[in-house]
């Protein structure tokens, strides 16, 4: 889309000022016009629109200019592969749309076959969000295997294809395993206050491994005494601390076998 839409505005802008200059050379005055005519007139509005529509257009179709008023991808990355991206640095480039500003946001981006690679996104952030980028946040982006030099932070609002990507990178890192995801997926929910906390020293993709004890609160009240290791991203160490509550899933029939859920951006 933004591709046709420039080439459109180039096409408009050409026509615009090549019917100018045809009619500026072909108009052959009479004994009551003068040359300047040909020049000088209503045929100057197209290309003087086209010098104003051009520039504009080539504007808002900037890298993710186009994407914060549509809500959408643009037609490029729509269909694109979904990565996990996490934030090395951000700027702004300057730019902005209704005092929002661009944000230049570089990524260390783990595609869906496990390649990593660098790369770099630009969108319009509302200024009550800015904060939430900080180095390390990890955010869902979409990306094209034959050109990895620019993404697109995932706008699709498909929660289990972010998920999936997710999931696949924990497995292949070693940080979890299907059979866990699998009682996060199936198992019963509910709430557990850490009763002890144990930090072995074994690290795993700049994951910490810990630890738990828990008492965990069945759906009738009951209760039950469990441990559960889990890898944990050095900023949600503070979550498991002795004393905090924290949402598990486990199955009926082991319920020593408990999951601990806890977002990905802590």
């Amino acid at each position: 889309m933004k591709s046709k839409l420039r080439a459109a505005a180039v096409a408009f802008g050409i026509l615009a000022i090549g019917y100018y200059l045809y009619y500026g050379l072909t108009y052959t005055p009479d004994e009551y016009t003068g040359a300047m005519l040909g020049w000088v007139g209503p045929q100057m509005a197209l290309p003087i629109i086209a010098l104003t529509i051009v520039p504009i257009v080539f504007a808002f179709t900037g890298d993710g200019i186009l994407e914060a008023f549509t809500g959408r991808n643009s037609s490029e990355f729509r269909d694109a592969a979904v990565g996990i991206g996490t934030i090395t640095s951000f700027r702004q480039t300057g730019v902005s749309v209704n005092d929002q500003p661009q944000i230049k946001i570089a990524f260390r981006v783990e595609g869906s076959d496990g390649k990593v690679f660098d790369s770099h996104a630009k969108m319009i952030v509302p200024l009550t969000e800015l904060g939430l980028l900080q180095p390390g946040v990890v955010l869902p982006v979409r990306y094209l295997p034959g050109r990895t030099d620019k993404v697109e932070v995932d706008r699709s609002g498909d929660n289990g294809a972010a998920q999936r990507a997710m999931n696949e990178s924990l497995i292949r890192k070693g940080i979890t395993t299907r059979g866990k995801l699998d009682i996060a997926d199936r198992g019963i929910a509910a709430q557990a206050v850490v009763r002890s906390l144990d930090v072995p020293g074994r690290i795993r993709g700049g994951y910490t491994e810990v630890a738990l004890g828990l008492v965990v609160t069945r759906p009738n009240g009951t209760t039950f005494e469990t441990r559960a290791e889990k890898y944990l991203p050095p900023t949600a160490v503070g979550q498991v601390q002795v004393g905090r509550i924290v949402q598990v899933h486990y199955l009926p029939g082991n319920e020593q076998e408990v999951v601990i859920a806890l977002p990905v951006n802590a």
